[in-house]
């Protein structure tokens, strides 16, 4: 493969990402989100059992967010409590609530 090749690829997978990023609204995404600061959006939050600390979502990257509640729709991460908060959302509101986190590091915490 030619090095443009391999450069146009790269291009063409950012301007993907973008776009799945794009396609969420992120002023829907902050009513839907409600429910993720729950845990997500408490400072110094920690899961009691197993003991282990619950990640911030605000700042992180919309495809990753997007990714991640599709696996746990899916049943491919196996964590009960955020299987069944997955189950409910349609693939829209997953690109609403990650367009929604990822437009500021505290975004979650601006929910309350």
């Amino acid at each position: 493969m030619t090095i443009a090749r391999r450069v146009l690829l790269t291009l063409s997978a950012l301007a993907f990402a973008s776009a799945a990023a794009a396609a969420g609204d992120p002023v829907a995404g902050r009513a839907k989100a409600f429910t993720c600061t729950g845990c997500h959006g408490i400072p110094g939050w920690s899961n009691p059992y197993p003991d282990y600390r619950v990640p911030k979502l605000g700042g992180q990257n919309a495809q990753y967010i997007v990714s991640a509640l599709q696996e746990y729709k899916s049943g491919a991460r196996p964590f009960p409590t955020m299987r069944a908060q997955a189950m409910s959302l349609s693939a829209q509101d997953m690109q609403d609530i990650a367009a929604f986190l990822t437009q500021a590091p505290h975004a979650a915490e601006e929910v309350h």
